[in-house]
């Protein structure tokens, strides 16, 4: 850990509970939240970890979905994706 960063870690870790809640209170980006706010959250799940892999794919598939823009094999493993989904049956064929 930098010198800067452990500083800051020692300066907080110092504070009382008082402290860090008057700190908080003054604070224009600490917004104050209660039980109505964490009711209407979402669970965002992580993605899971992408594997590298090398894999051989037709020109015209390549072309098609580079013709979208960038993000083209997010694009790829997003159909790649749903087409697992619907063989486990996990989601309807639209």
């Amino acid at each position: 850990m930098n010198r800067k960063l452990k500083s800051d870690l020692d300066g907080v870790l110092s504070l009382s509970e008082e402290e860090i809640a008057r700190r908080a209170a003054v604070d224009p980006d600490a917004l104050p939240t209660d039980e109505a706010f964490w009711l209407r959250t979402t669970r965002v799940e992580q993605p899971l970890r992408k594997q590298n892999v090398s894999i051989r794919l037709n020109r015209k598939v390549v072309e098609f979905f580079k013709k979208q823009g960038p993000g083209y094999q997010t694009r790829i493993n997003a159909v790649l994706e749903r087409y697992v989904e619907i063989k486990e049956g996990r989601g309807e064929c639209r």
